[in-house]
């Protein structure tokens, strides 16, 4: 049976074998601080569990903008590969959209590498309309 529970910044640790699945460019030690930070910031992650073991997690960011209101961003939805494709990511979204209306969010929001087809395809799926582009400028090439 598959359940879901916020969890804090207590389960970094275990936030972060996740977060390497989907970039091993960044150290353990950054991604730890980096969680962190976010959390002081309102990071929110929300672990997918079979039984007693994680098998995902997304980050949640809530927040207002001025040309949609209070809305949801889910962040880094990531899912253990011997779990994709059975019905846990759509379970997942089922979650966060019920969540954000307990938040009173009257949207939901993501962004998703342009390389990520598969991902691309779910998003469509999950209702998700393309919007924009996300543009980055890296202003410190050490980070």
């Amino acid at each position: 049976m598959i359940s879901f529970k916020l969890l804090n910044e207590t389960n970094k640790l275990d936030i972060i074998p996740f977060l390497l699945l989907l970039d091993k460019k960044i150290t353990e030690d950054i991604l730890e601080d980096r969680l962190t930070e976010m959390f002081v910031q309102g990071y929110k992650c929300v672990g997918i569990f079979e039984g007693e073991k994680m098998i995902g997690i997304s980050g949640l960011w809530i927040m207002t903008k001025y040309y949609v209101g209070k809305h949801i961003e889910p962040d880094n939805v990531i899912i253990h590969p011997e779990y994709r494709g059975a019905g846990v990511g759509e379970a997942l979204m089922k979650w966060i959209d019920e969540y954000a209306i307990s938040q009173n969010c009257i949207a939901s929001e993501l962004n998703c590498y342009v390389s990520n087809t598969a991902a691309q395809k779910f998003w469509v799926k999950e209702g998700y309309n393309i919007i924009g582009f996300h543009y980055q400028k890296m202003l410190n090439s050490s980070s």
